[in-house]
């Protein structure tokens, strides 16, 4: 349905994005995954048609969007990243506007308008200026604007950051249902994994502006099929017990959490005696060991080096 081929940004002289190939088949949802600076938005907005590549191609169908993008924006929704609402209006009101810049009219702009807004689970506030609303209720505006014209495909760039867990929640369902039951193909990009666990068939990782790794979430993991992931939790952080963990050749990789340490270790190392041992040293206290299989973000973690946050 969707393909991208050698897609190349170079800003400046600066390559944003270099050589990206993705695929996209109707009706699947695709998480997009990168630190920032990755190479995501560019990605997305090459195309979304909105930002012309240096070289290589996006293609609908077959044809090639870069030599003509009215198809493209024709079956095309986008959340952006930021808020895109004319805020002096009502909800309502905006979605109006935005309905007729995509062409509807009359008896059939109303009903779309309504359609959307009850989705978005804010039918009893449309007629309240966007100003009065929560961040949250903004982002179920803009999501309901980009939906208007029933696209075939939409596009949501980190489209819960900073919001209430209600509407997150809200968003998140409302996405899984499009997809699920109406077939919308959705790509999806979100600084948290939990979300794209949650949302997406296939993933794309990306860094320093290339695809990095690919597949099905359960392909991804089993790139760590090897290994296993000790969450330690300590009575304080101890960076001197951190920084022997992290120089141990044993241990693949070491990271501080917000109750201790996480140690990624080759499978059946049997290495929780040797870190009881150098914690005892340092005086740290453990106050519990949980071992599991690795998630989606030990691998993210393996692939990029960086927390999904940095």
């Amino acid at each position: 349905m969707l393909e991208t081929e050698e897609l190349r940004k170079i800003f400046k002289g600066k390559t944003a994005v270099d050589g990206v190939n993705l695929y996209m088949d109707k009706g699947e949802s695709i998480g997009l995954l990168g630190p920032n600076g990755a190479g995501k938005s560019t990605t997305i907005s090459m195309i979304s048609s909105l930002v012309k590549p240096t070289s290589g191609d996006v293609r609908l169908h077959g044809r090639s969007i870069i030599k003509d993008p009215t198809n493209m924006r024709q079956v095309l929704g986008v959340v952006p990243q930021e808020i895109a609402l004319y805020e002096e209006l009502t909800a309502y009101e905006n979605l109006k506007f935005f309905g007729r810049i995509y062409g509807l009219r009359g008896k059939l702009l109303e009903s779309k308008v309504q359609e959307v807004i009850e989705l978005v689970g804010l039918k009893d506030r449309q007629k309240e200026v966007v100003t009065t609303y929560s961040g949250g209720m903004k982002r179920r505006v803009n999501m309901a604007a980009a939906m208007l014209h029933e696209p075939e495909i939409l596009i949501m760039d980190e489209p819960t950051v900073g919001i209430d867990p209600q509407s997150r929640s809200h968003i998140l369902e409302t996405v899984r249902e499009l997809n699920q039951k109406k077939g919308l193909a959705v790509l999806y990009t979100s600084h948290y994994m939990e979300e794209v666990e949650r949302l997406c068939d296939r993933v794309y990782i990306m860094d320093h502006g290339r695809v990095i790794a690919s597949g099905t979430k359960e392909e991804l993991k089993s790139i760590l099929s090897g290994e296993e992931t000790i969450l330690i939790d300590l009575d304080r952080q101890h960076p001197k017990l951190f920084k022997e963990l992290e120089g141990n050749k044993s241990i693949l990789q070491a990271l501080e959490t917000e109750k201790g340490l996480k140690l990624i270790v080759p499978k059946g190392s049997r290495l929780l005696g040797t870190v009881f041992q150098i914690a005892e040293r340092h005086h740290a206290q453990i106050l519990n060991v949980n071992v599991q299989i690795p998630t989606l973000e030990d691998v993210f973690l393996h692939l990029t080096g960086r927390k999904l946050r940095d």
